[in-house]
């Protein structure tokens, strides 16, 4: 029998997923489980989405555009024009989520072997695309570094990077000739007074940026799988083309549906905004009353890296779904080991999505609560 490839070999599950068997088995026993291992938000994607994928009529659900419907790419050019971003729909491709574009950045940019920048916590599957296309993830510069990647709101833990800290990054990256991967899905979420900015706006750099974007959280629009590649450098777009043709397409009816996202009122982003600075903080205080658990406040997305005071947070987190439930309930959380560069970093943390009303949030943050007090293996 012939072995699978090496590269496939040295992947990890998702720590965000991973766990998804015992919930499945925790969920059979009739035990109710909050989920705050993933960012699935339980906001109402916007009603002009929703009608329009009920309205789709045509009588042949055909291939799309390689690079995508240029109704979208037109929308979406009307969104960047609204950050000050101006650009073209050449200078973008339409992908399958934003998880797309990333593995996509990956393999244009980089050769095997080549090393990319990265500050930790960071977003676990960059390390899973990066080493498809025989790329390192790396915390500090060597010889082969060819890019950074820099995620602006972060997740897993929520860090927002000022504008005075991005013109470092800027210059750094100017200076050593670097590509920048742009990972800004959370631009949206920002709670406090920091003051940033795209990377696509500093036109000293606009040759090595290359933006990952998504509509699955800004819009509540998971599901539908739809993400961009955009780049103002020709020979990246010209790469990201080729790809896109031969994928096919991305999905026909959730473009069309998108391409309407530009009727959503910004009331729409300024109320999701407020709901989720209103669940960041009754998380932080909820989590606070938990004796040994701590944590820095986030200042965007919706993640929060919190410690706990066990020795190893995978085994706590198996508990929590196979041994404990308090009135038939228990909570679902994502161990943070694995969104960690450092060996050893991340054993005694959880990450937590607070993508759940602030009710079922509060409950769940008591079930953590009720969990440490029960589990043997402090």
């Amino acid at each position: 029998m012939p072995e699978v490839s090496d590269i496939n070999q040295q992947l990890k599950f998702s720590p965000i997923r991973k766990l998804t068997p015992f919930a499945l088995a925790a969920t059979k026993k009739g035990i109710k489980i909050y989920h705050l291992n993933i960012g699935q938000p339980d906001i109402q994607s916007p009603e002009i989405f929703l009608k329009k994928i009920k309205e789709f009529d045509q009588k042949i659900v055909a291939y799309e555009k390689s690079d995508g419907n240029e109704a979208l790419k037109q929308t979406l050019v009307k969104y960047y024009q609204n950050l000050q971003i101006n650009l073209t729909s050449a200078d973008m491709v339409v992908t399958q989520g934003g998880s797309e574009a990333l593995q996509w950045a990956f393999s244009i940019l980089f050769n095997p072997g080549d090393e990319c920048l990265c500050y930790e916590p960071l977003y676990t599957n960059y390390l899973t695309f990066s080493r498809l296309a025989g790329v390192q993830i790396k915390s500090m510069v060597t010889p082969r570094t060819k890019g950074v990647i820099i995620t602006n709101p972060n997740n897993p833990d929520g860090r927002v990077f000022s504008a005075e800290e991005l013109e470092k990054i800027i210059k750094f990256c100017g200076e050593k000739d670097l590509f920048i991967i742009a990972d800004e899905t959370y631009r949206e979420f920002i709670y406090s007074r920091i003051q940033t900015r795209s990377l696509l706006s500093y036109p000293e750099v606009s040759q090595l940026v290359v933006l990952t974007d998504s509509l699955s959280k800004r819009y509540s629009l998971c599901g539908a799988r739809l993400g961009t590649l955009v780049s103002r450098n020709l020979k990246v777009m010209e790469m990201a083309n080729k790809i896109a043709q031969a994928r096919l397409s991305a999905a026909a009816i959730e473009q069309y549906a998108a391409s309407f996202l530009d009727q959503v009122p910004s009331s729409y982003f300024a109320n999701i905004r407020e709901e989720y600075r209103q669940r960041r903080d009754g998380l932080v205080k909820e989590l606070g009353r938990i004796p040994g658990v701590s944590f820095n406040q986030p200042d965007g997305a919706f993640y929060l890296i919190a410690k706990l005071p066990v020795k190893d947070s995978e085994a706590f987190c198996r508990f929590l779904l196979e041994d404990f439930s308090d009135k038939n309930e228990t909570v679902m959380l994502a161990p943070a080991a694995d969104f960690y560069l450092t060996a050893g970093k991340g054993k005694n943390e959880v990450r937590i999505a607070y993508v759940l009303n602030q009710k079922d949030l509060k409950r769940a943050v008591s079930l953590i609560g009720l969990g440490l007090k029960a589990y043997p293996e402090k």
